[in-house]
């Protein structure tokens, strides 16, 4: 599958993490095996910044271009908001 953005990408990999836990929480650590797993053309860090901060509600607006994807409910544990389920 191709992604246009790591975002797209991040968000598609949650997706398929939460839903075979049939729960939803996911960690970074999840997120980015299961993108190596897929070949990702991102970086680790990229992707973690994506989850912990630019795609996080409850993290501090340090970037231009923010979304409320994700929320931290316990360290290191984020989960998918509910608006970006649907």
């Amino acid at each position: 599958m191709r992604f246009k953005t790591c975002r797209e990408e991040i968000l598609y990999t949650v997706k398929l993490i939460i839903s075979a836990k049939n729960k939803n929480e996911f960690t970074i650590k999840e997120v980015t095996e299961q993108m190596n797993k897929n070949k990702t053309i991102y970086k680790e860090n990229t992707i973690s910044t994506h989850i912990s901060s630019k795609c996080c509600i409850n993290s501090p607006s340090h970037h231009a271009t923010v979304y409320n994807d994700f929320q931290r409910i316990k360290p290191g544990i984020y989960q998918l908001c509910y608006e970006t389920v649907t």
